[in-house]
């Protein structure tokens, strides 16, 4: 039998990404600017629903995003083709963003050009549920093809996620996942609200966007 630990993080680290945080959403508060934190693993389809969501509401409010990623030009790019300004912060070797990234990637932003920011955290269920970035809302998003087991395996993102999107469940028979469990268990963990989606099918993209107007229209 191997001895298991728990190995807490320095509480240095947070309360100061916690007061960093509160500063940015000061920020955001000040210049009517709604900020979604959309996490979930490499794959699951962030970047896919930020582009439906860019393309279905544009038309409505002015958007603009930042991408975080180890490497983070990549989605920027596929951002950038919808027409929207978008910012790409490389974390290097950080597996997460931080309020600290955040406030950086917003020095030379005119804030006063956008009402809706999407921020992609680095493909990740661990460590980005520790630290706040100034968001309103916190969207987690996990897909069929992680296995039906996946929110049970990473319980403490969920707690704090005002919706967890379980997406691409047009393939949950092939890979055999069950997405109704997957719903289950994100309600089980605390998760405030859960939707399915298929971003290649179009199946729940008007509920992921209903979400998003009445969090821009709640703040």
């Amino acid at each position: 039998m191997h001895k298991v630990s728990d190995v807490k993080m320095g509480q240095d680290i947070l309360r100061i990404n916690r007061h960093i945080a509160s500063e940015n959403r000061e920020l955001f508060d000040r210049h009517g600017i709604t900020v979604f934190n959309v996490m979930g693993a490499i794959g699951s389809g962030k970047t896919c629903l930020i582009e439906h969501a860019i393309e279905m509401l544009k038309g409505e409010y002015r958007i603009a995003c930042i991408a975080g990623d180890v490497v983070a030009s990549y989605d920027s790019e596929r951002m950038a083709r919808h027409g929207v300004p978008v910012i790409p912060v490389s974390t290097g070797k950080e597996c997460h963003l931080d309020a600290h990234f955040v406030e950086h990637a917003l020095e030379d932003v005119d804030l006063a050009s956008f009402d809706v920011l999407f921020i992609e955290n680095v493909g990740n269920l661990i460590c980005p549920a520790d630290f706040d970035l100034g968001e309103h809302a916190k969207v987690v998003v996990v897909s069929v093809s992680e296995g039906d087991d996946i929110v049970l395996k990473h319980p403490v993102i969920f707690k704090t996620a005002d919706l967890t999107v379980v997406n691409k469940v047009d393939i949950a028979p092939y890979v055999g996942a069950s997405a109704e469990k997957m719903h289950k268990d994100a309600v089980s963990c605390g998760s405030s609200s859960v939707i399915l989606t298929s971003c290649r099918k179009g199946e729940g993209l008007a509920s992921w966007v209903s979400f998003l107007r009445s969090v821009i229209k709640g703040t």
